[in-house]
């Protein structure tokens, strides 16, 4: 790719604003549009740009199996251990106004970001996962 100058430049500049994006979806989805699916998948898009433009291999160092399964354990544990400790306070699954029975607006707040962090942090390394497992088939 070393005969590409401008491919490379310009995906150097793109990718840090598509990370910083895909943390902005990532903490504003519980106020507007978006949430931790669409800020999973931008955030994992960035890393197959870096992944095409660069070099696959270093990619392939950086987000290896063994940090990108157990961070897909992290991100299902989290949602469902959010689900758990509603039922641990006394109420439903799911159930966020159990976590601060004074606000339950703020509990609301804290449940939703939880579940939607741990939506973002299992999306993201599943994507990660699949395109590095089938980027390395070759014929």
């Amino acid at each position: 790719m070393r005969e590409r100058p401008i491919l490379r430049t310009v995906s150097k500049l793109l990718i840090a604003p598509i990370l910083l994006y895909a943390l902005y979806v990532q903490f504003h989805g519980d106020f507007g549009p978006g949430g931790g699916f669409q800020a999973g998948v931008i955030f994992a898009a960035a890393v197959v740009l870096y992944s095409l433009i660069f070099d696959m291999d270093q990619a392939r160092r950086v987000f290896r199996p063994a940090l990108t399964r157990p961070l897909i354990a992290l991100g299902v544990l989290l949602y469902a251990g959010t689900g758990v400790a509603c039922l641990f306070f006394g109420g439903n699954f799911l159930d966020y106004n159990v976590f601060n029975p004074h606000h339950p607006a703020h509990g609301q707040e804290l449940g939703i970001f939880l579940v939607e962090l741990g939506v973002g942090i299992t999306v993201a390394n599943v994507m990660i996962t699949l395109f590095f497992t089938f980027a390395g088939r070759r014929q």
